[in-house]
């Protein structure tokens, strides 16, 4: 059960918060004008907890994370606001995007992507690779956020996926001229096939 007043997740056989202390009978009789009975208010606590909760998923806090945890997600979370920063002052043609370590954590998912999709004709072997790359941040997303119930490595694959839109954009911008160069040597007008995702 979760305690009135902190939130807190613990046994539902406690009497008292293990957290900030209350006792669940003062708690219940002095907040309850009606005085119900403490049973029905843990049973009515224990039947919420199994329901869904918009609030569960996404603000869910573990509460045996060490301050050093703290800490540490504290300075992931300005350095990937500096860098998301640093991404959205950075003009197109300087290509910073491209030359950033980011690139290179999401090129592989964008070839994959070309793989994955092409059973499905060439226009979307063409666009599986932006898809691929786009998808694996929300697949990444999805499993932290239901499976393992960490909200900030969610925020950080969140992050991950806006960052995406940064490493497509030039290659979006690069349709017209084909100038880039692409990942097999050659460049989008010196493509035997004329390839080019966009």
């Amino acid at each position: 059960m979760n305690c009135p007043k902190c939130n807190f997740d613990q046994k539902d056989d406690n009497t008292e918060c293990e957290k900030c202390g209350i006792i669940f009978v003062k708690y219940y009789s002095w907040h309850n004008s009606k005085s119900k009975n403490i049973n029905s208010t843990l049973s009515l606590s224990k039947a919420t907890k199994s329901s869904f909760s918009l609030n569960d998923l996404f603000f869910h806090i573990k509460s045996e994370e060490s301050i050093l945890v703290f800490y540490g997600r504290l300075a992931i979370f300005f350095g990937i606001i500096f860098w998301g920063f640093k991404f959205m002052i950075s003009p197109i043609d300087k290509n910073y995007a491209n030359e950033s370590y980011m690139h290179l954590v999401n090129l592989p998912f964008h070839e994959a992507g070309h793989i994955f999709f092409r059973p499905f004709g060439s226009f979307m072997t063409s666009l599986g690779g932006t898809i691929g790359q786009l998808l694996m941040p929300l697949i990444c997303l999805s499993v932290l956020l239901v499976k393992t119930r960490d909200t900030f490595g969610a925020a950080v694959t969140l992050w991950w996926f806006g960052q995406n839109f940064f490493d497509i954009a030039p290659y979006i911008n690069d349709a017209r001229s084909l100038s880039l160069p692409l990942v097999g040597g050659n460049f989008g007008h010196s493509s035997p096939y004329g390839f080019h995702d966009w």
